[in-house]
């Protein structure tokens, strides 16, 4: 779900070669959105989720942004601001297109195993009895982003911040620590006072759009030019020392959410101090979670290691190049997979099959998208005028 996958021609957005980190581990992260969307699969422990505060979430609006701001900067900076604006607006209304599809997809695949097997728990699970019940009132608020299925949250926020990237992409370009800053202000005051866009029918987003623009502004701004200025300092040994131990802790505090045997690592005055870490306003502990992750991410991954360009990564790689089209086919695959562990089997074997099978067919699908953008494109169509309108002698008039 990369803005930057498509260049408009004509207008050199950014670097000619890609950064195959961004690919590599956007892949990762649809791996592990995919995985983590089948309830009660084992496979989930190798996810991010289990292991710390933070997810595969927030890496994906990280490496969102970040891909905007390394894709659209040069452009911006070249005085193409127009052009840029052109083209986030144009792919944010594809994305808009794709979600909407999606939910209409997802929604009708829910329903139907739901009165095929006379199970109201699917409708039910994934918050589409509502829509069933009144498909002429949902529909409507669907279509403005306030009404959503389960798993179907990621998809609008992105959608919202494309939208917001030129704002940013103007901001960054004339004063890009102050714009990073009124980034800061806005995330803390929407934790403050509660700021949040509604849903409907009651509610609100999932993913609070103004607190979570910060990591999406933070992406824009590391690359947008300014990620390479503090490089160094982030690969330093205090600031490593410093991320590790975070992780660690992070670590201990997760596993004694998961075993009874851990329960007292965590003294009781700890928890009441850092309980809620609630996701959808991003709690500062994740956000601190999610910076010491990335430090050591930037520490471990340089972007010249020869293992990115090797065939072993290559299906990851390429699953991070079609994000849009994989991480709908995998919204799709993983209600398919959990159907499968209701009616058939939900034991450990048939929920690694399921998951490695569907991992499988995300490969295929960024494969099969690959290939499609390589097909030749008819650029320009000769404009030719009907046969009975060509050719027409120029008409005379009688001779006198």
């Amino acid at each position: 779900m990369d803005a930057s996958n498509e260049t408009p021609r004509g207008v050199a957005i950014g670097p000619g070669e890609r950064d195959l980190r961004l690919d590599f581990l956007r892949g990762v992260g649809q791996w592990m959105i995919f995985v983590d969307h089948i309830p009660y699969n084992v496979l989930s422990w190798f996810t991010l989720r289990n292991y710390g505060f933070c997810d595969a979430a927030e890496f994906f609006v990280y490496i969102s942004g970040y891909s905007i701001g390394f894709a659209y900067g040069p452009a911006v900076r070249r005085g193409e601001m127009v052009a840029a604006i052109k083209r986030l607006w144009t792919r944010a209304a594809q994305l808009y297109v794709a979600h909407v599809f999606l939910f209409l997809f997802f929604t009708a695949q829910i329903a139907r195993a739901a009165r095929r097997f006379d199970n109201p728990m699917y409708k039910d699970e994934f918050n589409v009895a509502q829509f069933l019940a009144a498909p002429d009132i949902m529909i409507q608020h669907a279509l403005l982003l306030q009404y959503k299925p389960v798993n179907l949250d990621v998809l609008p926020l992105y959608i919202v911040f494309v939208v917001a990237a030129p704002l940013v992409l103007w901001g960054l370009l004339r004063r890009p620590h102050w714009t990073l800053a009124a980034s800061g202000v806005l995330y803390l005051a929407s934790r403050h006072f509660g700021w949040n866009l509604p849903s409907f029918p009651d509610g609100h987003w999932y993913f609070n759009p103004f607190a979570w623009q910060f990591l999406f502004v933070f992406g824009i701004w590391c690359g947008f030019g300014n990620g390479p200025k503090v490089r160094p300092w982030v690969k330093s040994w205090p600031n490593q020392t410093l991320s590790w131990t975070i992780v660690l802790v992070a670590l201990v505090i997760a596993m004694s959410w998961n075993f009874e045997a851990l329960y007292g690592l965590v003294p009781e005055s700890v928890g009441k101090l850092i309980y809620p870490i609630d996701k959808t306003s991003l709690a500062p502990l994740r956000l601190i979670h999610f910076l010491a992750l990335l430090a050591i991410v930037v520490k471990l991954l340089p972007p010249d290691l020869p293992a990115l360009r090797s065939r072993r990564l290559h299906p990851i790689i390429l699953c991070g190049q079609r994000s849009l089209p994989v991480f709908c086919v995998g919204v799709m695959l993983s209600f398919t997979a959990h159907w499968i562990l209701v009616q058939i089997s939900g034991g450990i074997a048939m929920q690694i099959f399921v998951s490695v099978v569907g991992i499988g067919l995300l490969v295929a699908v960024a494969w099969i998208a690959t290939w499609y953008r390589s097909l030749p494109t008819l650029f320009t169509v000769p404009v030719t005028m009907p046969v009975e309108e060509e050719a027409k002698p120029a008409e005379t008039k009688p001779r006198a």
